[in-house]
């Protein structure tokens, strides 16, 4: 154990020790706060980072250890349920040790080093939760990714990472296997199953049959952790790197002041195994000593996820907007949440009629949360502090949040510009590394002394930021981050698309959805509108994710471009917002 966390913890269990033999003395003051405390200090930018630190043995481990010493609530650390009955409950003693099996599965039966990347691939799924750790424990990289890839998705995630093993489930597999032979670097297909697979190793299996017994890696700070792909308004997705520390030490402040968390809260948080969310719930939530409740929710069913929250002692809920939207559709009246006492959102924009219905009826405020994939907590509405609706919050420690012009230079209050974190002369220690592969994208993030998010804003005297869109064309659509050209490079391979250009576009529900604006070639002007539609928006389907179809299209005569011929996405955007109450021009399909 690194010596900044040796005496803390053995404080702790002095004091444990000691409690049997205190003869109705009151027993010491527990020191499991004092060991967050430091984390938070580190966090907040007030202590330095250490050396070396491992998230799995620094802090997963160390709160095993408290639990024996009876610091911790007898709830679990980790509660998965699937809605038909089945469950499991891990402590973390039984957290670590079945990582530790895990560990020693990606190291024996995989191969994997330090520094090894390993997509994973999974629903939510109990074993998502314990390859993470593993890498963690093993110093493999983790690259998370949404189970709706596709094949094209995930043959360009495998060549560019170079990643070395996949882990998936039965239906993600025969992707898999139709473009693994152009993935030279793969090695290793681990199959999450109780059937076999041929060409695939089982890991259920492999992992009932490991030793519980693993020396963690002795990773450094800086070394990387994780991956994550984020899409941008060209080219093709990029690769965000984050490492021991910027992640696992990162969102130890967030989780107790914005998330408010403690060892006695049970978190659920419903997004998907494959968002930079469910990093951010693990790594805000387990530091703290809390509960991480995953349901397997396979489909977004407002009665199923009220039903949930009535039954299950769930403490702590964080949902995207679109979500709480369809939520206070419902009588909540109806429904008793007896254990809910917090609730924060992100993801996109919450809207002030969402934030006001879900108080009025349930008496809980919600909290919302600005980030992105490149950050932890970038703006927040903390509790405790005064709510302002319809803003991101404040700026979160350890980050210095600007608003700044295109220079890179800072605006006064309420004027719109740029939101910008300073990472000079001194760079957060919790931010990305940088655009893997990508220098010239890296390069082009930063403004000055500033890294500049791409969304804009303006701050009010108060130091309250006001959301006022994105700089780019990257479509945020019930926290589903889309960019244009994925969908229209899908789009172009129909051999009925001319040209196209894809923008969001209001919609009460998601916030906002694809709309693609298509020149038809001259061989299909005549087609039925509708048909062509529907058969565009499978093709899309098809070709990518199919979260990216565009939900509404327009077929027009030709697109707004600038002299040099650039199609202006701007245009047909502000066109979309600035007409949201009117009628749609075309087909449209919900």
């Amino acid at each position: 154990m690194r010596l900044w966390l040796r005496e803390l913890v053995l404080q702790a269990l002095r004091n444990a020790r000691g409690i049997c033999g205190s003869h109705g003395q009151p027993p010491p003051l527990p020191v499991p706060q004092k060991i967050v405390a430091t984390w938070e200090a580190i966090s907040l930018g007030r202590q330095p980072v250490p050396e070396y630190f491992n998230f799995a043995h620094d802090v997963l481990d160390v709160w095993s250890q408290l639990e024996k010493a009876g610091h911790r609530p007898p709830i679990p650390a980790f509660w998965w349920v699937d809605g038909t009955g089945a469950e499991v409950k891990w402590s973390f003693e039984e957290l670590g040790e079945q990582s530790r099996k895990a560990a020693n599965v990606l190291e024996g039966a995989c191969g994997l080093q330090p520094g090894d990347r390993m997509m994973l691939v999974l629903p939510r799924l109990p074993e998502w939760w314990l390859v993470s750790v593993a890498c963690m424990r093993t110093g493999a990289v983790m690259i998370p990714g949404i189970s709706q890839l596709t094949e094209k998705d995930l043959k360009f995630r495998l060549q560019a990472s170079r990643a070395k093993a996949i882990i998936t489930s039965d239906s993600l597999a025969p992707r898999v296997d139709a473009i693994s032979a152009d993935c030279p670097s793969l090695q290793t297909k681990l199959l999450v199953s109780d059937s076999y697979r041929p060409g695939w190793m089982n890991f259920r299996e492999l992992l009932w049959e490991a030793s519980t017994e693993h020396n963690c890696a002795r990773t450094r700070s800086q070394d990387p952790v994780a991956i994550y792909f984020t899409s941008g308004t060209t080219g093709t997705p990029k690769m965000v790197e984050h490492t021991q520390a910027s992640y696992g030490l990162g969102f130890v402040a967030s989780g107790r002041r914005w998330v408010a968390l403690t060892k006695s809260d049970i978190f659920w948080n419903t997004t998907d195994t494959g968002w930079v969310k469910a990093a951010w719930t693990l790594f805000s939530a387990w530091p703290n000593g809390s509960c991480i409740f995953v349901h397997e929710l396979p489909r977004v069913d407002a009665k199923f996820i009220l039903n949930t929250l009535s039954r299950f002692p769930i403490t702590t809920l964080c949902c995207v907007p679109t979500i709480f939207r369809l939520l206070v559709q419902e009588d909540l009246t109806r429904y008793q949440f007896q254990s809910l006492r917090h609730c924060v959102t992100g993801g996109e924009a919450l809207t002030p009629d969402v934030r006001e219905k879900w108080k009025s009826q349930t008496g809980l405020e919600l909290h919302e949360g600005y980030g992105q994939s490149e950050t932890v907590l970038i703006c927040a509405n903390p509790k405790g502090m005064k709510i302002k609706s319809g803003s991101m919050g404040k700026a979160s420690p350890p980050y210095d949040v600007q608003v700044v012009d295109e220079e890179g230079n800072i605006l006064p209050p309420g004027e719109e510009g740029n939101v910008a974190i300073r990472v000079r002369p001194t760079r957060p220690f919790c931010f990305f590394t940088c655009y893997l592969d990508n220098p010239e994208k890296t390069a082009a993030s930063e403004q000055g002394d500033f890294y500049i998010t791409g969304d804009r804003a303006h701050m009010d005297k108060d130091g309250y930021f006001w959301f006022m869109g994105r700089n780019d064309d990257v479509i945020n659509s019930s926290s589903y981050r889309i960019g244009p050209v994925e969908v229209e490079s899908a789009l172009a391979e129909h051999p009925a698309v001319l040209e196209s250009a894809v923008v969001s576009s209001p919609d009460p529900i998601r916030g906002e959805v694809v709309k693609a604006f298509i020149v038809l070639s001259p061989a299909y002007s005549s087609h039925d509108p509708e048909k062509l539609t529907q058969e565009l928006q499978e093709h899309v389907k098809r070709v990518t994710a199919p979260y990216k179809y565009p939900r509404k299209m327009a077929f027009v005569s030709e697109l707004p471009k600038t002299v040099s011929g650039k199609i202006q996405r701007s245009k047909l955007r502000r066109q979309e917002w600035e007409n949201e109450k009117q009628p749609q021009k075309g087909p449209i399909s919900h």
